[in-house]
């Protein structure tokens, strides 16, 4: 396949996203994380799909970890942490969703593109993966930078929890 400068660009777009994200941000998320007795993830569209596959390595991980709005999701509260996603920080369902954990007790993260959206507005921290201008649709470089995001996180959590590939591997989906 003839490469003419748009993977080097989706790569450089998502060098420049995640450049800004700190590692003590990181390393907080996954303190958050490892010691949260439930982990509630939301977001909306293609946002939503990058937090579900970060629920999924969590329950690799051994986590109690629900997808709100899935059917086995369980109350939240007090010891529980909601991380909600949302490039635009603005979608209604994601910022009532942070909103209403909140005031029930639960730690709010919110990871968006907009650091003074009303979503970073509801949280308690805010993650902001800046989108500039892109060669890609929509907001397709901040989705991209959530995932690669998420999956640092797995790896910082890999150590904080003493869990293995192999013992991830040994807790993934097998009724496929």
């Amino acid at each position: 396949m003839a490469d003419d400068g748009v993977i080097d660009g989706i790569l450089e777009e998502l060098r420049q996203a995640l450049l800004p994200v700190g590692e003590t941000e990181l390393e907080a998320l996954a303190d958050a994380v490892a010691t949260a007795a439930e982990v509630f993830v939301t977001g909306q569209g293609r946002s939503g799909l990058m937090g579900a596959a970060f629920a999924t390595r969590l329950a690799q991980l051994g986590k109690r970890v629900h997808v709100v709005g899935s059917p086995t999701t369980t109350a939240a509260g007090r010891g529980a942490v909601l991380i909600a996603c949302s490039g635009s920080g603005r979608t209604r369902s994601t910022v009532a969703h942070a909103q209403h954990a909140r005031a029930l007790g639960a730690q709010v993260w919110a990871v968006t593109g907009d650091s003074s959206s009303p979503l970073a507005a509801a949280a308690d921290r805010v993650i902001a993966i800046p989108a500039a201008p892109s060669i890609q649709p929509g907001r397709s470089v901040f989705e991209q930078a959530l995932l690669m995001l998420f999956d640092t996180v797995v790896l910082r959590l890999m150590v904080k929890l003493g869990q293995t590939a192999e013992r991830m591997d040994a807790r993934h989906a097998n009724l496929e």
